[in-house]
């Protein structure tokens, strides 16, 4: 049976929760679709979701996932063949960082994170993962909204759709990446057949001041009262059309929506973006880059009852390193692996580990052979690779200290447990309460799934 959105704010609630006038009554029952606190199928070891998503594809053969045989046929073929990829390949080409084991556990990581090293009995990697096609516009949307093809609702829109908010002044789903959009832009956020209510919002965090991240986030020209009186006679014009349309315009609603909450925003959002609030052990504790902000900011959204907050390495695909892949890996890991240990120990500190899942991926691995010019010489780099690559998961009901599947001996193809996206959105899905093959949504007479007809849950990593 779908899961339909149906329960409706009291009004008193609504108005304790939204902060708002009593011009803004009768937009209760509009708002309650893209609102309400939803109701999971069972009880979730998870309540919120933190995505760092490494754009441009992650190496796994140089960070999570060990291959000493690449060094013993270093500069040789390898004996098995290369796999087709959209690139050239020729020899094996080994990892030029060192791999230590960490904690009780004793998961091998590579000396890019050392920080997050740190945490491996909390984290479960999954070494198995596989994607369907070496690029990544296709591997972008399998990753993110479960098809590499149709245009479909990210999993952040679902999380949010089955969920509902515990904040109605700030949005249930935020992406947020530096420098600007990455690949394929806002489909990777999209809402889809979904209400609109349910799209990420996004955020540029290069910025510092509350006022370039949130564009017209204070309105300098008029009171607030004065905005409320205003929004007030225009929603109350919106509730018409709507009426005249039966209440059943999606886009007219999400409309709606969208106009109370940028208002109701000016409050909540101001304070969750500033940092000054912050004390300065915290700050140094993330880092003062880009990374540290944005890092420590997703923090205080996930504080404030943002369900998903996605957190791009940047515009473009900074990990898709098809040439001197140690010089990049070495930088891009350096970004991130201070703020990532810092979110951990964190929200350790704060007991909130325990119901935040932390998902830390690309959207396909790269080749354990090196990448070709033209010429036939070497790049010093790796091309896509869709058979194999790692991602990792800790909190929210995750047995830290696991390995789940496992690659072939030099990491080209998963051979072990092989891991796809529909089983990773059925096991974020599970552990935010959710039976994937019952959590659908009726959509041109059939009911849609964010897994398709697929998708297992990864029982081994559950705490």
């Amino acid at each position: 049976m779908p899961q339909e959105k149906t329960d409706l704010l009291g009004r008193r609630h609504f108005l304790r929760r939204c902060g708002m006038g009593f011009g803004a009554l009768g937009l209760a029952d509009l708002l309650a679709a893209g609102q309400s606190v939803g109701e999971p199928f069972f009880p979730g070891r998870a309540k919120r979701v933190i995505h760092f998503f490494l754009n441009g594809g992650p190496s796994h053969v140089d960070t999570f996932d060990p291959k000493p045989a690449l060094q013993k046929h270093a500069g040789k073929e390898l004996p098995r063949g290369n796999l087709r990829t959209e690139r050239k390949t020729g020899a094996a080409f080994p990892s030029p960082f060192e791999f230590h084991r960490h904690g009780q556990s004793g998961i091998e990581v590579s000396s890019l994170f050392p920080g997050v090293a740190e945490h491996m009995d909390e984290i479960a990697v999954v070494r198995s993962m596989k994607a369907k096609l070496p690029n990544h516009e296709p591997s972008l949307m399998l990753m993110n909204c479960g098809d590499a093809i149709l245009s479909r609702p990210s999993v952040g829109s679902w999380v949010t759709y089955g969920l509902g908010s515990e904040n109605a002044n700030l949005p249930s789903f935020i992406a947020m990446s530096p420098g600007g959009h990455p690949i394929k832009g806002a489909h990777n956020w999209q809402a889809g057949f979904l209400p609109g209510a349910f799209q990420g919002t996004f955020v540029d965090s290069k910025h510092e001041q509350v006022e370039k991240l949130i564009e017209h986030i204070r309105n300098a020209g008029q009171s607030r009262s004065g905005q409320r009186a205003q929004l007030d006679f225009l929603q109350l014009l919106n509730r018409g059309h709507l009426d005249a349309r039966g209440g059943s315009d999606d886009q007219l609603r999400a409309r709606i929506q969208s106009f109370e909450l940028a208002y109701r925003m000016q409050l909540d959002a101001t304070d969750a973006f500033d940092l000054d609030r912050e004390p300065a052990y915290m700050r140094d504790l993330y880092g003062r880059g880009v990374h540290g902000r944005q890092t420590l900011i997703a923090r205080r959204l996930l504080e404030r009852g943002v369900r998903y907050v996605q957190l791009w390495h940047g515009s473009g695909q900074p990990w898709d390193n098809h040439d001197k892949i140690e010089e990049n890996h070495r930088r891009l890991a350096g970004e991130l692996d201070r703020p990532v240990a810092a979110l951990l120990t964190d929200l350790k500190q704060r007991g909130m580990l325990e119901d935040t899942l932390v998902v830390f991926g690309g959207e396909f691995g790269r080749t354990p052979t090196v990448e070709l010019t033209g010429a036939g010489k070497s790049r010093l780099g790796r091309d896509h690779n869709p058979y194999g690559f790692t991602v990792w998961m800790a909190g929210g009901g995750i047995r830290g200290g696991t390995v789940y599947g496992a690659t072939d001996e030099f990491g080209f193809e998963a051979v072990e447990k092989v891991t796809e996206a529909h089983d990773l959105h059925a096991t974020i899905l599970h552990l935010l309460g959710f039976d994937h093959e019952k959590f659908t949504y009726r959509y041109a007479g059939r009911d849609f799934r964010l897994t398709d007809v697929a998708g297992e849950v990864m029982r081994e990593i559950l705490a």
